[in-house]
């Protein structure tokens, strides 16, 4: 199974993957708490808010062009709205809604590429973050995963026969099957799944691999980074 880049990440080892969940879960809230309260001028709070991140991403040995180039899948949408602000004349406001975006979205890319998924859900289960919607979170991740291997496997086969033709309605049609099929096989492979897991005693909690300890070292990391972020809101 080929997984995900954010997952690979989430699989190594730093300061920051060792990490207890909730203490990295709390000091992203109040991040973004602070980075949502923050004025739109204050250039300097931003800069540290940037400094901070780009250190946290240098300490869990991620690849930081890699992890910035993917924080900026969501520069599209936050544009759209930045402009509608800069065409009515709100330039302040448009630059500040770019830039936060961006922020929260770096923010949030580092702690799911330091926290592998089961943990990063338990932690926000520690939050009394609805259970059905969490657990509908972790199918729909672990489904992705059947898609994809199915939707690799048909390629590779449509690439072996040749069968996907150069002219555009015959590729059109080609897809569209292909589509059809890969519903087909997804639908049949996950009731297998459904049914495997229900043979198994599945009572509606994934199980994880080992517990979560929240140790002294984490209230400390949590404590120090959530005051640095208190400290740069502060005007």
């Amino acid at each position: 199974m080929h997984h995900v880049i954010v997952d690979r990440w989430s699989r190594g080892s730093s300061y920051l993957h060792s990490r207890d969940p909730r203490a990295k879960i709390a000091a992203l809230l109040v991040f973004l708490i602070a980075l949502a309260t923050t004025p739109g001028n204050a250039f300097p709070a931003l800069a540290i808010d940037l400094a901070i991140l780009l250190t946290g991403i240098a300490v869990a040995r991620l690849p930081m062009f890699n992890l910035l180039l993917r924080a900026g899948s969501v520069l599209p949408f936050s544009i759209t709205f930045a402009l509608i602000s800069w065409l009515a004349g709100d330039r302040l406001r448009a630059l500040a809604l770019a830039e936060k975006t961006y922020l929260s979205a770096v923010a949030v890319l580092l702690v799911a590429g330091t926290t592998p998924l089961p943990l990063l859900v338990r932690g926000i289960e520690y939050f009394r973050a609805p259970r059905l919607l969490l657990m509908v979170v972790q199918f729909l991740y672990r489904y992705l995963f059947v898609i994809s291997e199915q939707a690799q496997h048909m390629r590779l086969a449509a690439a072996s026969r040749s069968g996907l033709g150069r002219r555009s309605k015959s590729r059109f049609k080609a897809a569209a099957g292909a589509v059809a099929v890969l519903f087909a096989r997804s639908y049949y492979r996950s009731d297998g799944i459904h049914r495997a897991m229900a043979a198994r005693g599945f009572q509606g909690r994934f199980p994880l691999g080992r517990s979560l300890r929240f140790r002294p070292s984490d209230a400390v990391f949590a404590v120090g980074l959530c005051s640095l972020f208190v400290f740069a809101r502060l005007p």
